[in-house]
């Protein structure tokens, strides 16, 4: 990951487990950590909410949401304007969501990945570049 990231993370219990697999060893960036902090059943709502606006007020340059199957944190996130929430099941899907459609929220399904690669869909995320240009335009149509 880019030096210097503030990155905000959460999670409901489906992915939990995977969340603080995540923020092992994370070096270098600053990240903050949304819960939820057990297992026990939460609404994932709530946290998509919370790390969404902390990416839309600029208090974290990106977010990074994980939940069964990702579509509940990508939706509640993406009802925040400025988010562009992408749903990441593989490396080959975070690319295009970062280099195409400038994606500042990275949905991971928990339930549907393994550890290994959670991992490259983060790597990926966080080292491809907006590319801009063509993109930029299409980007810009996306807020209501």
């Amino acid at each position: 990951m880019k030096q210097g990231l503030k990155i905000a993370i959460g999670a409901d219990h489906a992915g939990f487990d995977l969340k603080e697999v995540l923020l092992e060893g994370v070096e270098g960036i600053e990240v903050k950590d949304f819960g939820t902090y057990t297992p026990g059943s939460v609404d994932y709502p709530d946290f998509a909410h919370l790390v969404a606006s902390a990416v839309e007020k600029g208090e974290a340059d990106y977010g990074i949401l994980l939940c069964g199957s990702a579509n509940g944190v990508a939706m509640t996130a993406n009802k925040h304007q400025g988010i562009r929430a992408a749903l990441c099941w593989k490396p080959e899907v975070a690319e295009p969501a970062r280099s195409h459609n400038n994606a500042n929220v990275l949905c991971i399904p928990a339930r549907h990945v393994t550890v290994e690669e959670a991992r490259e869909i983060v790597k990926v995320f966080f080292t491809v570049e907006f590319e801009g240009g063509r993109h930029a335009t299409r980007v810009d149509k996306i807020s209501c």
